[in-house]
């Protein structure tokens, strides 16, 4: 995804002329005033932040902007980060961070790196010292531009008031338009402070050079649909761009009139009712064992909204050689980038999808659907029944995301971690509706979920949300808790406990002869740490009141914290090792 230029054409814009609520005579505005302003005229109705000196021009003039604008504050800037994009991916609307400069403004850096690779609109908003001390390394200066510059789809520093209002509307244009991404707009607090003469503001529709949708060849969609209409075996890949693209409905009916099996990455989960007889499962290292080893087997591969991730692919030179492949994708940039595509298809899918589907033969794939079937009775008998309803030994990952999805019957919004309670969930969990999986993807963040939890809670106040987190991945953001306190927010904590890093250990037990260096962690006592904070909560080893726990839990008024004690050196399975192919996945 490349950064985007700035100039903006004068034609095809719409004058949002909104008075000064908190302006002085004639129109005069503060720097401070215009950016909440903009907030305003661009829908924000959610801001997560925390202040500091150099943005403190901007906090004195939300305090008169309380009852328009909701600001939650967060225990740390990565915190504040994570929660936006949790926000931005549970609302569909683009998450807004403020934070000060220095080690605030480069607090955000993770946040911003997970948000660029997983395509998740944010607006962030930092402070920067006085525009004459740029430069002198100055008290919490730090050169936010040319830091953040590779990990935003766009940035700008603003040193004069005036700019404000149109620097924004492109923030939040470039932000949510094409294909999504962060946005770091940094703030001298001389311009926070100035006086300029304010005009109303002016929402952006158009950058010259700037094209978010690629030009739609209606040859490549009449090839693609050649392609499909000939295929025996025709296998669809579908990611995260269905739901960017609020293509669902779109992307199931493509599927219904071609007959075609479908899998998803984790980012494209829940794309597609997981239920739907289509929905052949996930793809990817530790997918579902069918859509790993039949993609060597298609005969056209069908790639939407994805970008061929090595996580996905396995190794390249063993990846889907005997298909023809047809890749879909709003960014130009991703297609050929990992597999070379016979039929590129550019373009927003919510608008190439129809058309393909107009063009497909109405077909049945019975015999070919039913070898995904054959593959999946595999997995039941030598991983999934064993993982999902153990009878003895100690409590798993799978049987507590079984459970959940017994008590949520589906309709919960799921937040994971990174590890193999990442992957447990994401293999198990059931989902009836879109926006419905929370996680870091292609950074794969530990850390991620309590934050991003709270502010997919923000943005689906309606819908239950549930955190699954790893030990490990919890105690690095764990001062979250204190954000709950405060907003008296209910989101339900299932912390998954194995006393270890689980997935670095797993690689370390099959990679490294059990040479488990430095992943035995100690946690403390959640339930007291979170009754600090609180939060009920409590802890469970014994699985005949698993199911009574899990239902406490989801019944509790407010937030409450769950421990169950899972087995120690489970693994996750099927799994495809580092260096192999897709069709090499293993089972066991």
């Amino acid at each position: 995804m490349n950064t985007v230029n700035t100039e903006i054409e004068s034609k095809n814009k719409t004058a949002i002329l909104n008075p000064p609520l908190q302006g002085g005579q004639g129109g005069e505005l503060s720097g401070s005033q215009a950016v909440l302003e903009a907030c305003i005229a661009e829908g924000v109705d959610t801001i997560f932040g925390y202040p500091g000196g150099a943005i403190m021009p901007i906090y004195d003039a939300l305090y008169d902007y309380n009852d328009q604008l909701k600001h939650i504050l967060v225990r740390h800037e990565q915190g504040g980060i994570h929660a936006g994009q949790g926000y931005a991916r549970s609302s569909g609307k683009v998450g807004v961070v403020f934070a000060t400069s220095g080690p605030g403004a480069t607090n955000l850096v993770t946040g911003l790196a997970d948000a660029m690779i997983d395509s998740t609109p944010l607006v962030c908003i930092t402070g920067q010292v006085f525009a004459h001390l740029l430069g002198t390394d100055a008290f919490q200066e730090t050169d936010v531009i040319n830091i953040t510059t590779p990990v935003t789809k766009w940035n700008c520093q603003v040193t004069d008031a005036a700019e404000i209002p149109h620097v924004l509307s492109k923030a939040f244009y470039i932000a949510r338009t094409g294909r999504p991404g962060p946005v770091l707009i940094d703030i001298t607090k001389n311009a926070q402070i100035q006086k300029f003469n304010y005009e109303g503001y002016i929402k952006c529709d158009h950058i010259r050079s700037y094209r978010p949708k690629p030009i739609i060849r209606k040859e490549y969609i009449e090839q693609a649909a050649a392609l499909i209409n000939q295929a025996k075996k025709p296998f669809v890949l579908f990611g995260q761009g269905i739901i960017l693209g609020k293509a669902e409905k779109e992307f199931k009916a493509f599927i219904e009139k071609g007959g075609l099996p479908a899998a998803w990455t984790i980012l494209g989960l829940s794309a597609l009712p997981t239920d739907h007889p289509q929905n052949v499962g996930m793809l990817g290292m530790h997918g579902n064992y069918g859509p790993n080893v039949l993609t060597n087997e298609c005969d056209v591969l069908i790639a939407i909204g994805m970008r061929f991730d090595d996580r996905v692919t396995g190794r390249l030179d063993k990846y889907a050689k005997q298909a023809k492949i047809i890749h879909l994708d709003i960014d130009p940039a991703e297609i050929d980038k990992n597999v070379k595509a016979d039929v590129p298809v550019w373009g927003d899918c919510k608008e190439t999808l129809p058309m393909l589907t107009q063009l497909i033969e109405a077909k049945q794939h019975t015999a070919w659907l039913a070898k995904f079937n054959e593959y999946t009775q595999q997995e039941i008998d030598i991983v999934i029944q064993e993982e999902l309803h153990p009878k003895e030994g100690e409590i798993t990952m799978g049987e507590v995301i079984h459970l959940l999805n017994e008590l949520t019957n589906g309709d919960a919004i799921i937040v994971t971690d990174v590890g193999q309670h990442q992957m447990v969930a994401c293999r198990y969990a059931k989902f009836n509706q879109s926006k419905s999986n929370v996680t870091s993807g292609g950074l794969g963040t530990m850390g991620f979920a309590l934050p991003a939890a709270i502010g997919a809670k923000f943005g689906a106040m309606d819908r239950t949300v549930v955190a699954v987190i790893g030990d490990g991945g919890f105690q690095m953001t764990l001062q979250e808790m204190g954000t709950i306190m405060q907003t008296e927010l209910n989101v339900k904590i299932l912390i998954l406990n194995n006393r270890f890093l689980g997935m670095v250990r797993q690689w370390q037990q099959l990679f490294n002869d059990k040479r488990y260096s430095f992943v035995d962690i100690q946690s403390p006592d959640y339930v007291q740490l979170a009754k600090a904070y609180g939060i009920a909560g409590q802890s469970v080893d014994d699985r005949t009141i698993l199911k009574s726990a899990l239902k406490t839990m989801l019944e509790h008024n407010g937030s409450y914290l769950l421990e169950v004690m899972v087995g120690k050196e489970n693994n996750v399975f099927p799994m495809v090792p580092q260096g192999c192919s897709v069709s090499e996945i293993r089972l066991k």
